[in-house]
């Protein structure tokens, strides 16, 4: 894969602010000793405090045991009582503050457990995006948890707030934090709080219809009901910017309850006709709808993002199977901000199709269903393609050979489809000297080392279901840009026992096994046999039981 880079070189001053020590004063004195001895309060990120174990410090490098004594009852309740209320969410927090402290409780709903998460707002860390949630575009932040998600949504609603009207949906005072006045982090924005969780979707929705806001700040969108709402924000022309629990858009994407954020996911049936074209089953993966954010960033670290900036083509490319790699943006150790954009490998310079395997079988439904001229035959057949109506049609002048290398195909059927459509076909020994391979999906969906080395040289590997003269010369039509003249399939499968017929009475052929055919069929096929004083046998099983036809020893 090759990038391009740009390097953005001005550096950007990042600014933090904690209020470390409004949460300090609510933790018991001997904690409190503990933590300063300790230090590294610039990197400090939780203390956990459980009934009867050992409090803990957790820094971003690892953990430090503060104390060998054991968390008492006494100790829980000193600092429930220096906090706020405890909301159905089970999180409180310290008025005019960003700090986050969590409760684990018993059957009896008491305290037993506190995660105390120190909180931050950092100025500068949205220049790393600030481009693209300015463009007006809704974006949606995903990463583990805590890698910043929430503080980068902080300090896109302060940047925004400058500019548009902003309303923040704070469900647990996360954003805006604790109080009824909100934090100074987040600016002009104006903060709406929400009384329980499970109403966050109503409040969403609230928020557009009383206050007219140009963005909406969302936290935690986290089910069916929240999705909705966030789509019908995004339908009325607002600029949403939120988060979601999921890591990167394939995990948005495989989530039952949140794929409608990038647009969701149905089966579609295809036709017979249709499937055999893709070369895929009848049953394939689209895209629903449009998605509801035009924009995914991936959190990867604090200073390292990978964003998708077309969520659309990105989802569809991850159904087809190819999917396509996102823009990688990072700030180095001097706080310079880099972008790598990334560029889809180029198959080598070659005759033959433009499409890959994956191409082949995974064509996505929603482009328009056509076959192009490989770039080859252009001036070969400049006029247009040359229709094929009969098996006996005059080949199409100028067409170049096409070399195939046949994996587990029969290269007689092979060079049979080839003389029937009158296309010049060569068959190559081997992959180093062949513009396409065709194998069978038997042998595909065992990924062979050949077919792997055949896909990283760039050749395109057509994958057939069955290993039929049909089948075959529909691959070839579509390579060479042919329009075949659909027949009767009864009246060619009589055509093809006349010919075998003939083959063996000319004695070109002691024997001949026809195509695949229903029972019917089949039985007209052994009486054509028995009038010519053949012999014929039918073998394999239903629904690909065929005759065989053979010369009669006794005539």
């Amino acid at each position: 894969m090759s990038t391009g880079e740009q390097t953005i070189s001005e550096s950007v001053q990042v600014e933090i602010m904690d209020n470390l020590e409004a949460l300090i004063a609510a933790l018991p004195p001997a904690i409190v000793a503990a933590l300063r001895q300790v230090g590294r309060t610039g990197d400090l990120i939780e203390i956990v405090m459980d009934l009867g174990r050992p409090p803990e410090a957790r820094y971003v490098n690892g953990e430090v045991m503060l104390s060998t004594k054991e968390i008492d009852r006494g100790e829980i309740d000193f600092v429930v009582e220096r906090i706020g209320h405890f909301g159905d969410d089970n999180r409180a927090g310290i008025e005019r503050t960003l700090h986050r402290i969590s409760a684990i409780r018993n059957r009896e709903r008491q305290v037993v457990g506190l995660t105390c998460r120190v909180g931050r707002a950092v100025y500068g860390t949205i220049d790393i995006i600030r481009d693209i949630v300015e463009s007006g575009r809704s974006v949606l932040l995903l990463g583990r948890p805590g890698v910043g998600k929430t503080t980068m949504l902080r300090e896109v609603a302060r940047v925004l707030g400058e500019k548009k009207r902003v309303v923040i949906v704070d469900t647990s005072n996360e954003i805006g934090g604790d109080g009824d006045i909100p934090h100074p982090a987040v600016g002009r924005a104006r903060r709406m709080q929400v009384a329980t969780p499970i109403m966050q979707h109503a409040v969403m929705i609230e928020a557009v219809e009383n206050h007219m806001p140009q963005t909406v700040v969302i936290d935690e969108i986290g089910n069916d009901l929240e999705a909705a709402a966030a789509r019908t924000i995004a339908e009325r022309g607002v600029q949403l910017v939120g988060t979601a629990h999921g890591n990167t858009l394939d995990n948005i994407l495989m989530n039952p309850t949140l794929a409608d954020l990038v647009g969701g996911i149905q089966t579609v049936t295809l036709s017979d006709e249709e499937a055999r074209r893709r070369g895929t089953q009848k049953s394939v993966l689209e895209r629903k709808a449009p998605p509801t954010f035009q924009v995914v960033v991936e959190i990867q670290e604090r200073d390292r993002v990978a964003v998708h900036q077309d969520v659309a083509d990105a989802v569809d490319a991850l159904l087809r199977g190819r999917p396509i790699p996102p823009e990688i943006r990072y700030r180095d150790a001097a706080g310079r901000l880099h972008i790598e954009r990334a560029e889809l490998p180029r198959p080598a310079a070659r005759p033959g199709p433009a499409r890959g395997a994956r191409e082949a079988r995974r064509e996505a439904p929603a482009r328009e269903a056509r076959r192009e001229m490989p770039a080859w035959e252009e001036e070969a057949a400049p006029a247009g393609r040359p229709l094929v109506t009969q098996p006996q049609a005059a080949p199409a002048v100028g067409l170049r050979t096409l070399h195939v290398f046949p994996y587990g195909l029969n290269q007689g059927r092979l060079r049979q489809a080839a003389k029937q459509l009158n296309v010049p076909v060569t068959i190559a020994d081997d992959i180093g000297s062949a513009d396409v391979v065709f194998t069978l999906r038997s042998y595909y969906r065992k990924r062979p080392q050949l077919i792997g080395d055949a896909e990283r040289r760039g050749l395109p590997v057509y994958v057939l279901r069955s290993n039929t003269v049909g089948q075959i010369q529909a691959y070839l039509a579509d390579i060479f840009g042919l329009q075949v003249e659909q027949q009767d399939p009864y009246q060619a499968a009589m055509r093809e026992t006349e010919e075998a017929i003939d083959r063996i009475l000319s004695g070109t052929s002691s024997s001949v096994e026809l195509n695949p055919q229903g029972a019917y069929v089949r039985r007209q096929q052994h009486e054509m046999a028995r009038q010519a004083n053949l012999i014929s046998r039918s073998s394999g099983r239903e629904p690909h039981r065929r005759v065989r036809i053979l010369m009669n020893d006794r005539t």
